[in-house]
């Protein structure tokens, strides 16, 4: 038995090759092909994935154009997202589909991150923004969904625990604080920006909680986003691979299974090194304080190398702003 970690759920499944008239990955064979709603791949494509045992998984993953990280010996597939997501729209999930007709400000944050005491400034200009049709959308990247609990007692506004990594590989989030903004319409009005609500941190971010926080009121009363830029910034092909080896990860420690988890751990920060999401937030789960000296020694490697740890750095830092 093969554990398959897609689409935001866990699945038994009987191994890599499905029998003949099950689903997958929510896609159903007809006559013509195989279909999920009203998209179908031609059976002609399909035959590619087909055998005569039945439905070669990854080999029909990578006709939708999912990446899979499979992991056999230890008994579990991690299948990501289609590569061909529409950048300029907000992908769905949870809380957000339910806010359609309102201005959202998807806020990512961990407990393992400083910003968890940003949440009750959010929550703060949820309610103050209320009125304009403004709303909070809060996004802890916590693989420990009770480390992000502790947190989330005194809000109201809609907050979820992405804890399989799922929300951040759709919206290509590599550290936090990170705040996109969303529409109406559910569009992107403001890609991955780093984003503060209180100057808690600042000697350490360099970043204005004021100037951001005063745009972000500018957006939600006047409409205007500051930006020309509005679609989220896609990631690369390693930076997709790098977070299903963290999904298997995350899944061996949590089975007990330390050194397959590294093993995928170290992989996925060789593919993205600078994805401080997946090799700080999967220290608690590691056993590793991520607070303590090696996240330290983590932020001087990246810091050595050139590679930022708060990017990009918004405009509204300008003094232009």
């Amino acid at each position: 038995m093969i554990t398959l970690l897609a689409d935001g759920h866990e699945k038994p499944i009987a191994g890599a090759v499905l029998p003949h008239g099950e689903t997958v990955l929510g896609w159903e064979r007809k006559p013509h092909g195989w279909c999920r709603g009203d998209a179908c791949v031609p059976a002609f494509r399909a035959a590619a994935a087909e055998t005569a045992e039945g439905v070669d998984l990854v080999a029909f993953a990578g006709l939708l154009g999912r990446q899979v990280v499979a992991d056999l010996d230890e008994g579990v597939i991690a299948v990501g997202e289609p590569a061909d997501l529409p950048l300029g729209r907000a992908p769905e999930f949870g809380p957000l589909t339910a806010l359609r007709g309102t201005k959202v400000a998807l806020v990512f944050w961990a407990s393992w991150c400083g910003c968890r005491y940003d949440l009750p400034a959010w929550e703060a200009l949820h309610t103050e923004l209320g009125g304009y049709g403004f709303n909070v959308v809060s996004v802890s990247l916590d693989r420990d969904p009770e480390a992000a609990r502790e947190w989330l007692g005194e809000v109201t506004h809609p907050a979820v625990v992405d804890a399989d990594g799922r929300i951040a590989e759709l919206y290509n989030v590599i550290n936090v604080p990170t705040v996109v903004w969303v529409d109406e319409e559910g569009r992107i009005a403001r890609p991955q920006d780093t984003m503060t609500a209180t100057d808690t941190f600042r000697s350490m971010n360099g970043l204005s909680s004021e100037r951001a926080v005063a745009a972000l009121r500018r957006w939600v009363i006047d409409g205007d986003a500051g930006t020309t830029s509005r679609e989220l910034r896609a990631p690369t092909g390693d930076e997709r691979l790098a977070r299903l080896h963290a999904r298997l990860a995350a899944w061996l420690f949590r089975a007990g299974r330390g050194a397959a988890a590294e093993r995928h751990l170290a992989r996925a920060a060789a593919l993205a090194p600078h994805d401080l999401a997946i090799r700080r937030g999967l220290m608690p789960l590691n056993g590793v304080d991520p607070f303590g000296e090696r996240y330290f020694a983590l932020r001087d490697e990246l810091e050595s190398a050139g590679i930022a740890i708060y990017r990009p750095l918004p405009d509204w830092q300008d003094e232009r702003v």
